[in-house]
């Protein structure tokens, strides 16, 4: 039997929600009135602005608080599950020197327009982030991070050279689909440039891709917000060290 829950907001079942938006008016009574006509067209029914602010000329910021009818079927929802254990850096390098018997090779980038290196430095610097250490600490791998705004040409032409295992692109810029489109265009570009057997994992993430949609993008693996560094190495040596080894094409 499925699992029917509604939303929780001062009592169990109460189906309360909060909601948060911006509309091009003027901050006054009007504008809540617009806002409160926007969340009864949305289903919340009753609504009340619990916060309003102006933003710039002409435009308000809405927090509205209501309840809703809408039920959620908790059994029906689809996720990505982590199909590999998260291991400890001492047992990824392990693995590294025993399946592939030598350096796991990465290259990072934010590509196109993307200037906010912060996800791609979170998971490659050493400093990494929450108290885990980026892949640049782990003595079997072989990290190069090549920045901000690269292009999907440089990071082919880089990634061949370093004869690279994986490739990992973080975007935040999401305006008009920009991530997507990035990413359709790198996939493309690597299938174009290189033969299966010297295709390196492509890996992508940043806080506003469907973990769903890799096989549409073209990619091996989506990581969402709040991954962590040693989630990454970890399905990077599951991926290509693991119980069905990737081995690369013999050098020459």
């Amino acid at each position: 039997m499925s699992r029917i829950v509604r939303p929780y907001g001062d009592t169990t079942g109460d189906g309360m929600v909060q909601l948060s938006f911006t509309l091009p008016v003027a901050s006054d009574r009007r504008a809540e009135g617009a806002a409160l006509q926007l969340a009864a067209k949305m289903g919340m029914d009753p609504a009340m602005v619990v916060h309003s602010r102006p933003i710039g000329d002409g435009y308000t910021f809405f927090v509205v608080y209501g309840r809703v009818n809408h039920l959620v079927d908790v059994d029906a929802v689809q996720v990505v599950e982590r199909d590999f254990p998260v291991l400890a850096a001492k047992e990824v390098n392990a693995l590294v020197r025993r399946r592939l018997r030598r350096k796991l090779v990465v290259v990072g980038a934010c590509i196109g327009t993307d200037a906010h290196t912060v996800g791609i430095d979170a998971i490659l610097n050493v400093k990494g982030i929450a108290g885990e250490k980026g892949l640049e600490s782990y003595r079997e791998f072989r990290v190069v991070n090549m920045g901000a705004q690269v292009g999907v040409p440089d990071l082919v032409e880089r990634a061949a050279a370093e004869r690279a295992d994986a490739v990992l692109v973080s975007q935040v810029v999401t305006q008009r689909d920009a991530h997507m489109h990035n990413t359709r265009e790198m996939s493309a570009a690597f299938r174009e440039a290189l033969p299966a057997g010297r295709r390196p994992l492509l890996v992508v993430g940043g806080p506003r891709f469907d973990e769903l949609m890799a096989a549409e993008l073209g990619v091996d693996r989506i990581f969402g917000r709040g991954t962590t560094p040693r989630e990454v190495a970890s399905y990077l040596v599951h991926a290509l060290a693991g119980g069905t080894v990737r081995e690369k094409v013999a050098a020459g």
